[in-house]
């Protein structure tokens, strides 16, 4: 769902209840190229060795025994919580050092200055750095924080449809996965004190050293409840699968799965 600037994260901070780790010795990951420029590439693979999409082939949904069919048959509770597996695009507090990792967990987050993303136009959607221009981007730093303040990336298996217009903010998907920051708002007031106004003030001013002009926010920049949330990763659940169906138009993403890169 393409929001105001800003407020497609900042709508996932407020799922409560989410703090599971998953078995991450289920994934492994596998570099290529050098670091710090633009042909480095972080790929997937599963328990068995083989390339993975991180976008198609880790299931959204998290449990003891993953549902590996494409698309998932269901979601995977524990009591009253849901639980959602990320993809760590950008480690807290990194700088130019590049890693990925899975968790589950469904917020996600960010690192120290450059700037990675899934690579949705290549085959099994690697992991890559960020350019525009020619040139890999970098975050600044925020006084008083270095880099982004949590871990950031993304839920695999979700899109955001640049063709559907969401009917609460009228605004359109931006055709990537759902972005998401990892951070439990359980309590967060009391054992984190100024943490949640410390992210508002971040994703406002994150992008002013670019020259940029501040963000601003749907809903006052207010922090909505868990249901919304998961209301929300549902929705692009949808979305993701009508894409895989070919019901949908992702223009030259690529959704080809569990391959070997070239």
């Amino acid at each position: 769902m393409r929001t105001p600037p800003g407020l497609s994260r900042l709508l996932l901070l407020a799922a409560r209840g989410w703090g599971r780790l998953g078995a991450m010795s289920r994934y492994s990951t596998e570099q290529r190229g050098r670091p710090n420029s633009p042909d480095y590439r972080l790929y997937f693979k599963n328990a068995d060795g083989k390339y993975i999409s991180p976008f198609h082939d880790i299931p959204l949904f998290a449990g003891p025994k993953e549902d590996k069919e494409i698309p998932a048959k269901r979601s995977k509770t524990t009591g009253s919580e849901v639980l959602f597996n990320m993809i760590v695009e950008v480690p807290r507090w990194t700088n130019a050092k590049m890693e990925g990792s899975y968790l589950a967990l469904p917020l996600c987050p960010g690192s120290g200055s450059v700037q990675t993303m899934i690579a949705t136009e290549e085959p099994l959607n690697p992991i890559k750095h960020d350019i525009k221009k020619g040139k890999l981007r970098y975050v600044a730093n925020i006084f008083p924080h270095k880099g982004y303040i949590w871990n950031y990336g993304a839920l695999p298996q979700t899109w955001e449809d640049p063709n559907h217009t969401d009917n609460i903010t009228g605004c359109c998907g931006d055709n990537d996965p759902i972005d998401v920051c990892e951070i439990d708002i359980d309590d967060v007031k009391k054992y984190k004190p100024g943490y949640l106004e410390a992210t508002i003030d971040w994703f406002q001013l994150y992008k002013v050293p670019d020259g940029k002009p501040e963000n601003h926010f749907a809903f006052n920049g207010e922090f909505k409840n868990k249901d919304f949330a998961v209301d929300i990763i549902k929705s692009t659940h949808e979305h993701w699968k009508a894409l895989l169906h070919k019901k949908a138009d992702g223009g030259t993403i690529k959704c080809a799965v569990s391959s070997d890169p070239e």
